[in-house]
């Protein structure tokens, strides 16, 4: 294969020194090196017809590398010399998007394409454009690329910037890596989008099959662990902080749409025109490509790509349709979650049979007792599955499965390995039935099935699976709040034997923590201990912890089914740990808003006798473990009626409003019915103090609010069905 035109200059040797040259000489054959590189690059990544061989593109490269050490002035951001070696960063830069980057709607069969079908056909209909046919649109189809979503901004020509998708409207800045994905033009090819003075385009950074199979071979030899899947790895890829790691990762991509049409009359005006222009421009476009207006031909394109997914060299999981006038997508415009004018039509999970070996009980971080199939290895979309979660044992049942069958899996969704059934016909009379234990194994409690819910639970507050989960969530803000315990920390404390449950927080001393390792070692080698200040700092947050109101310590317990409210609830209803723990589950379930499963939820932790030491050890170190409400027993004086806050209060939060409301009974909710006994209005009250005066719902004041709750009652509260104090501003919206 033939190379560019290109002479060498007499007075620079491949590979030698550029002192010869004059300035003028060396940029006039830096950009000579820069376009022959740029095309043999291109050729080779993009259209898969090299024209140079490795050895001799390695030595053109050696040749500019010289030329811009010599004269490190003539270096530019587009040289292909930067597609390597920038400096490691610390930490992505957040990046916001010029448009909101959007998820796409899915449709799981042709049933439900068509069903997008129908729905745009009608939008196009709503809409009465001249020059549109509504049952006849033109679509873009499109092959669904398995990998992880990039946005490439080019100003004047020059990639400027690169992010990922991140939440759609920021992503992180990763220029520096995607600058070593060969095949993304770090300045564009000329044509109309070269002329376009800001552009930017997205598409998708996927890794090959047969790099992602070298690059799992690789980590294998030095004993690290493979990546679940090219898509896992493509992003991972994208995110090292160190660019030359990512260059050797031999990453790709396929640019697909811009981020939005531009009112430049040259710039294409459908996606098909547009998909061409970004080939002219440089990059790497998918040539798996069709244009039709009729349903027969887009579904035979996706039943095809269906048949050859497996056949491809890279990973895909679907086929993208798009209607093809980028005005007409305007015109449709988007949902909150997706555009309106686009779908992924997405292939069915692969399935596989195998052998299931055993069923083994995992203990959830909330108590759940979660029996998991492990089964002979078998590779499924990609990647290679021996486990899944039979999730309870009436699934188990309802599946028909037994120790020793063969079964079928495949991937939910592409992603999560499940079990579909066991096929009996293969049975030979060695299988044998599965039955959940009585007691946990990870702390020998026992376990019991709440009526109503189909999981077993531990309950027991010690039990070691459970222990992170628990303390982490003891300490968090919403609970005990205790500041400067992170996960790192208590993981320390665990380790030590410190921490086994809540209450031992509360046994730390000084001597205990100061010289407790931390998992972690300094500049010098050193491991970093708590130290003084530290062991201080920590024994004093834990003091401070044990004055938290009654619902919050309540709630640091976790219980199953006792969030925030539902612990306002009951310390609202009962004044003290004690009046609590002794109540039924008729005293329980009389509370507006608690319900027989919840009640019982309750009543079981309280009964186990390991969680009652734990309590008991609660109370001797002298937590707040009562309630701040006065005769919290009798004050229900608002139960049974629901209240809706809308709108800014100037003298308490929305929060606190809730909270006091819920003490003397009440519940509160976050939308207007015609259940709704009031409306508590407050400052630029929007949508929801309309619909209560369309409803007739009574609309009380701020100052309305602070009387109830001062009186605890509606006594002296004259309410009509307008506020008298809070009128909304026009065209507010409503900040709930």
């Amino acid at each position: 294969m033939g190379s560019p035109s290109l002479e060498h200059n007499s007075s620079l040797k491949q590979g030698g020194s550029a002192g010869g040259l004059s300035v003028e000489q060396a940029q006039a054959r830096a950009e000579e090196l820069r376009r022959a590189l740029e095309q043999a690059s291109h050729e080779y990544y993009v259209l898969d017809a090299p024209i140079l061989s490795d050895d001799a593109y390695d030595s053109l490269l050696k040749e500019l590398t010289a030329i811009e050490t010599a004269y490190p002035q003539l270096i530019t951001t587009s040289s292909p010399t930067q597609r390597v070696g920038a400096t490691p960063s610390d930490a992505f830069a957040p990046v916001r998007h010029a448009t909101r980057m959007y998820s796409l709607g899915n449709a799981m069969d042709f049933e439900e394409l068509d069903a997008w079908f129908d729905r745009i056909e009608a939008a196009v209909a709503k809409l009465e454009l001249p020059d549109i046919d509504a049952e006849h649109v033109q679509y873009s189809c499109e092959l669904k690329i398995d990998g992880s979503s990039i946005a490439l901004t080019y100003e004047q020509g020059e990639l400027v910037r690169a992010a990922t998708r991140g939440d759609g409207h920021l992503g992180e800045d990763i220029t520096a890596n995607a600058r070593t994905v060969r095949d993304i033009p770090l300045r564009l090819a000329d044509g109309v989008l070269a002329q376009i003075p800001q552009l930017e385009v997205r598409g998708e950074i996927y890794l090959p099959k047969a790099s992602f199979e070298h690059l799992n071979q690789l980590a294998e030899e030095v004993g690290e662990k493979p990546f679940a899947n090219p898509r896992n790895a493509a992003a991972g890829s994208l995110r090292q902080k160190d660019p030359k790691v990512t260059a050797g990762r031999e990453l790709a991509s396929f640019i697909y749409a811009p981020s939005e049409a531009q009112s430049d009359p040259s710039f294409p005006r459908t996606q098909h025109d547009f998909l061409g222009a970004l080939r002219q421009a440089g990059f790497h476009v998918n040539p798996d490509v069709q244009r039709s207006n009729t349903r027969a031909d887009i579904h035979a394109f996706c039943a095809a790509a269906m048949e050859r997914r497996y056949d491809l060299p890279y990973e895909i999981d679907g086929v993208v349709v798009k209607v093809d006038s980028l005005d007409l997508q305007q015109q449709l415009g988007y949902t909150a979650k997706a555009p309106r004018w686009a779908v992924a039509f997405k292939f069915p999970p692969e399935e596989q049979t195998t052998v299931l070996r055993e069923i083994r009980i995992q203990v959830g971080r909330t108590g759940n007792l979660t029996p998991v199939a492990e089964f002979d290895p078998v590779l499924v979309a990609g990647s290679t599955i021996a486990r899944a979660t039979l999730h309870n044992e009436d699934e188990i049942k309802r599946k028909g499965v037994l120790i020793g069958d063969t079964i079928i899996v495949r991937k939910a969704g592409d992603v999560i390995p499940e079990v579909v059934t066991a096929i009996p016909s293969l049975r030979d009379g060695t299988e044998r039935e599965f039955h959940m234990p009585t007691r946990c194994p990870s702390c020998n409690s026992a376990v019991h099935r709440i009526p109503g819910e189909v999981a077993l639970r531990c309950e027991n507050i010690n039990c070691p699976a459970q222990a992170l989960e628990r303390l982490r969530h003891w300490v968090s803000r919403g609970a005990a709040d205790i500041e400067d315990l992170g996960i790192e920390t208590i993981v320390a404390l665990v380790d030590a034997g410190l921490l086994r449950n809540v209450a031992d927080f509360y046994a730390l001393t000084y001597e205990s923590l100061r010289d407790l390792p931390l998992g972690r070692t300094r500049q010098d080698g050193s491991a970093q201990v708590f130290g003084d200040v530290m062991a201080r700092k920590v024994l004093a947050n834990i003091e401070a912890s044990k004055q938290r109101p009654f619902a919050r310590l309540l709630f640091g317990l976790g219980i199953r089914h006792v969030g925030t409210t539902i612990s306002e609830l009951l310390t609202a209803r009962f004044a003290t740990l004690a009046d609590l723990q002794v109540a039924s589950v008729d005293e329980l379930s009389a509370i507006d808003g608690i319900g027989p499963q919840i009640a019982r939820s309750v009543q079981s932790f309280f009964e186990l006798p390991e969680n009652q030491m734990v309590l008991q050890r609660l109370q001797d170190a002298g937590l707040n473990l009562k309630s701040d409400v006065p005769d919290a027993t009798v004050l229900q004086s608002l139960a049974g009626l629901s209240f809706v806050l809308t709108g800014t209060l100037a003298s308490l939060t929305r929060s606190e409003a809730a909270t006091r409301l819920k003490r003397l009974g009440a519940r509160v909710t976050g939308s207007v019915s015609a259940k709704t006994a009031y409306v508590v209005a407050g400052e630029n009250a929007g949508s929801k103090y309309d619909k209560a005066l369309s409803l007739g719902v009574p609309v009380l004041s701020e100052d309305n609010l602070n009387q109830i709750i001062a009186d605890g009652n509606l006594d002296n509260i004259a309410v009509t069905t307008d506020s008298a104090d809070s009128t909304p501003d026009e065209g507010a919206e409503d900040i709930h």
